[in-house]
């Protein structure tokens, strides 16, 4: 890859292009944005190659740095990865910061703005909603409750070592000293960086925990289905974890109930699970949804009768709301997931465990992650710290990697640690059982950058804080719900309150800490055990040839008729939380006999456990995926290489392809256009490379089946914002068509709206194939199209609409069509990127990338199939740990080290992503040696 400053910033080309024009068209960027900013655009200020460069970090040669007690070796290789030698714990975490702050400062001022709910300080009025919602949250607060009542002693001598890094890089340096935003932003307002604090820190965290919820929006989703579908259709849409199919994570071992405890061997689970699963954790709960009508079996029935309008009307106004959050935040939790696995050194080339990992989350630039290597010098109780990995920009520790002695990953476990509560309100407070309870309220005054300071009160419920005081649409709340007819008088409606867990202090700072320094299975399982928000699959590998899995975390109990699935009534003291799973209940596997554990958002255990972890587990198309993919590798004593769980990582293979492409290719259709798109299907083996026209089509069929079936079907709040339809009359005074109908238009955004086509989609098909009768697969006449009656007949009409939708999108020749075209990823800057003007969009964001993988794939680079094609989510980072010699793992990451524009590191790494490769990862003091390139010694 090219390292000069110019030539590796541009990133314009798709993957795969060759670089030869990269060195002069990055130089005729620069040229240009010079000229520009010097002719008067971007507000008349006048910007030089000076200016672009002044925030660029000194990587050689000698800083001191007050505070040190010892010189500090800040190594850099090829790709401006730091790996940092110290003799202390606290000069190691003071350099962290140091080092942070030079490549990544503003990144990590706008998360701290943003988990405090002071975006506005920097940005303006337009941010004040959004500072509103993470004020009601209270992030900020939890975590400086955190800091000072929960953490140890250790943790927060690191954390202070951190910021005072972080503050020494500050000193003395204007905005435009820091990053070019800071030149942008000095346009409209004169905002300049305050120092770092050690809650900085631990907020971030909370930003986390937010993206990694669980179910909220599920939630959100099945209380709105109410409005047009009764309780058999929402059963429809979300049926049981397939557990004949695809796999738990646990498989050996199982709760024992005369314990008490999870036993990795024994236990009255047999962890084959067997059947499709109809009791806890499937979806299918009674409870909750039998009183408020979550489309569960005993439900209410359709939003047809009228009752449900006030509160659909909140949890509109919500869902809006969290839409608006910023994308730093994530894809607000939906859709989200992560790849990991382990095998052990029985199937292995070099006899020692592989570990593998890829986060998958929003795409942002920068990367949320920041690759790092932390070395003491000696390990000793002095210095305790020999690990290396990726960490978060504006915290201390390595979130995911390995040390000396062990490895670990993480994925999204799925546990429902989120509640949503309807509340009773009166006057200044709100009923609970019998009586009316008086708020905890809090005043707190939003400061606005070029504009007066807002003032807002929170109020809370011993259910949490009331989300629905934060949107115009939810402050007159909803004058009816879809209740028991035993609730509470309506009056002016129920609000509603959000009962979380990481709203609660608690201590994964200290387990971030605990990890890193952890040698073996007891310490690690020790310190997974402070991991407590946000709950998380962890596999586990070490230098002694053991692997293993854990699942920690602060997981809730309910009573018997709440499982989570839909909104409660936080009036009735029987939908409380009844207490916290013990961590010996918890489950778990250490060395199990198969050799492999593979994580990827599937159900953890099987359906004997006795507590409901969540209604709403991934499905396990990408699990099972692993699954089949280890397995075809080790049959037959065949042994798996660093390279082949690489290769694996990069699987784009189509399940949903398997089970439809056999009964496509039955239809007749007449059409000859039509046919020959048809004829690519023929012979295709399902993997969605970037340049398959076949994966193209399918994908658009798919998209056309799902529109047409469900998404035609479902109230305007989950389908995609602007598409209208004429629809059946539903609680609407709109005007009517000649034939009783109604237009009514989409309200949700293109990367949240429904169907979505995630493996939850793939279920549903999969359960309905059977019935070719089923009302799903009707759809009316629609212009020429033709309608359905059945589901071949749908199809049909899909493959129609996808010739003709790749027609408009591709062109009529299908020889210039392949998926890549369609499958894009642009990486925007989170802030200005987004948000900013023109020009300087230009300026700090980068693409597009032209990709293969897709949905439910391994290789997840997620799209919404109700809003379009392009991608929404990524593969965050791949890493492959190689146990038997650490220098031989190897790691990637989706942009670079640098959060600069035009530095040599802002998007480095991103071809070779897109490409599935993987850079060297050294870890040896002379592994290190030699990979670097740059020498910078902070002195005392």
């Amino acid at each position: 890859m090219p390292t000069d400053t110019t030539a590796a910033s541009t990133g314009q080309q798709a993957a795969g292009t060759s670089g030869r024009k990269k060195g002069r068209k990055g130089r005729l960027v620069v040229l240009v944005l010079v000229l520009a900013l010097i002719g008067g655009v971007a507000y008349g200020a006048y910007w030089s190659v000076s200016t672009v460069r002044a925030s660029f970090p000194q990587t050689e040669g000698s800083i001191t740095l007050e505070g040190l007690s010892g010189p500090v070796d800040v190594r850099r290789d090829g790709y401006g990865i730091p790996q940092i030698y110290a003799s202390s714990d606290e000069d190691l975490f003071m350099a962290q910061g140091y080092v942070q702050a030079q490549d990544r400062f503003y990144e990590m001022d706008v998360r701290r703005h943003m988990t405090s709910g002071r975006l506005s300080e920097m940005f303006g009025a337009g941010q004040v909603d959004n500072d509103a919602f993470l004020r009601t949250l209270g992030w900020d607060r939890v975590a400086k409750q955190e800091y000072e009542e929960k953490l140890s002693p250790a943790t927060k001598k690191y954390l202070q070592a951190y910021a005072k890094g972080v503050n020494a890089y500050l000193e003395g340096k204007d905005g435009k000293d820091i990053s070019l935003e800071y030149a942008a932003l000095g346009f409209e307002n004169d905002y300049a960086p305050g120092e770092w604090t050690p809650v900085d820190s631990v907020a971030w965290l909370k930003a986390m925990a937010w993206d990694l919820r669980g179910n909220m929006q599920d939630e959100i989703d099945r209380a709105l289905l109410t409005s047009r579908l009764g309780p058999k259709q929402i059963a429809d849409l979300y049926p049981s974890y397939p557990y004949g199919r695809n796999k738990p994570i646990v498989q050996e071992g199982g709760y024992d109930e005369g314990s008490g405890t999870f036993e990795a061997e024994g236990g009255s689970g047999d962890g084959e699970g067997e059947g499709d699963g109809s009791g806890d954790g499937t979806g299918s709960g009674d409870g909750a949804g039998s009183e408020l009508g979550g489309g569960t079996e005993g439900g209410t029935g359709s939003g047809a009768e009228g009752d449900a309008a006030g509160f659909e009307g909140q949890l509109t106004g919500l869902q809006r709301v969290l839409e608006d959050l910023p994308t730093a935040v994530g894809v607000n939790g939906d859709g989200i997931g992560s790849n990991s696995w382990v095998v052990s050194g029985d199937h292995t080339v070099s006899g020692r465990p592989l570990l593998a990992n890829d986060p998958h989350l929003s795409a942002s630039l920068p990367s949320v992650w920041y690759q790092m290597g932390l070395h003491c010098r000696d390990v000793s109780d002095k210095c305790r710290y020999d690990v290396t990995g990726y960490t978060f920009a504006g915290m201390p520790g390595v979130i995911i990697g390995h040390n000396q002695d062990i490895a670990w990953g993480l994925t999204n476990s799925g546990v429902d640690v989120t509640d949503l509560y309807l509340e009773k309100i009166t006057g200044d407070g709100y009923q609970y059982g019998d009586k009316v309870v008086p708020f905890e309220t809090r005043e707190e005054t939003i400061k606005v950058a070029g504009g007066s300071s807002r003032k807002i009160v929170i109020r809370e419920t011993n259910n949490g804080p009331l989300l629905s005081d934060r949107s115009d649409e939810l402050v007159k709340t909803g004058k009816k719900a879809a209740v028991e007819s035993a609730a509470p008088d309506r009056g002016d409606g129920y609000a509603v309150a959000l009962r979380w867990t990481a709203l609660d202090p608690g201590r994964t700072m200290d387990a971030v800490f605990a990890i890193n320094r952890a040698k073996d299975w007891d310490d690690f399982r020790e310190a997974s055990e402070l991991f407590e928000v946000p709950s998380q699959n962890l596999v586990y590998a070490d230098t002694e040839g053991h692997i293993g899995y854990t699942l920690p975390g602060k997981i809730p109990t309910r009573a018997k008729k709440h499982d989570g699935s839909v909104p409660a009534p936080g009036w009735d003291p029987d939908y409380e939380w009844t207490g916290w799973v013990d961590q010996d209940e918890l489950p778990y596997e250490f060395d199990p006999q198969r050799g492999y554990i593979v994580t990827a958002n599937q159900a953890v255990v099987d359906e004997d456990y006795p507590y409901t972890l969540t209604t709403d587990w991934g499905y396990g198309a990408r699990s099972q995926r692993i699954n089949d993919l280890i397995q075809s590798k080790i049959k037959d004593g065949g042994k798996i290489s660093t390279d082949d769980m690489r290769q694996m990582q990069l699987d784009n293979s189509s399940s949903i392809a398997k089970l439809l492409v056999p009964e496509l290719l039955k239809i007749d259709v007449g059409d000859e256009h039509v046919r020959q798109a048809q004829k690519l299907l023929e012979g295709w083996d399902y993997t969605q490379d970037a340049d398959s026209a076949a994966a193209a089509y399918f994908n658009s069929v798919w998209r056309n089946i799902l529109k047409l079936s469900f998404g035609h079907k479902l109230p305007k709040e989950l389908r995609v914002k602007g598409q209208c339809l004429w629809v059946e009359p539903v609680n609407t005074t709109g005007p009517a068509d000649e034939a009783g109908k109604v237009r009514e238009c989409g309200q949700r955004s293109a990367s949240q709206a429904q169907p979505d086509g995630g493996d939850r989609w793939f279920e549903v098909v999969r359960r309905l194939m059977a019935d070719e009768d089923s009302e799903w697969w009707t759809t009316p006449k629609r212009g020429t199209r033709p309608g359905a009656e059945n589901r071949d007949e749908l199809f049909k009409r899909a493959m129609i609409d996808a010739r003709w939708e790749l027609t408009a999108k591709l062109g009529k020749d299908i020889d210039t069509w392949n998926w890549g075209r369609l499958h894009r990823l642009f990486l925007d800057n989170q802030t200005l990127g987004s948000d900013g003007p023109g020009f300087v969009k230009y300026v700090l964001n980068r693409g597009p990338w032209n990709l293969g993988g897709g949905e439910a794939t391994v290789n997840a680079t997620g799209w919404n199939a109700a809003g379009g094609y392009g991608v929404v989510w990524v593969p965050s980072m791949r890493m492959v740990v190689n146990l038997d010699d650490l220098d031989k793992s190897r790691w990637i990451n989706l942009t670079g080290a640098s959060g600069h524009a035009y530095n040599a590191h802002y998007v480095d790494q991103t071809d070779k992503w897109a490409e599935g490769e993987l850079l060297e990862w050294p870890f040896s003091e002379k592994a290190v040696e030699d990979a670097t390139t740059d020498h910078l010694v902070l002195k005392p």
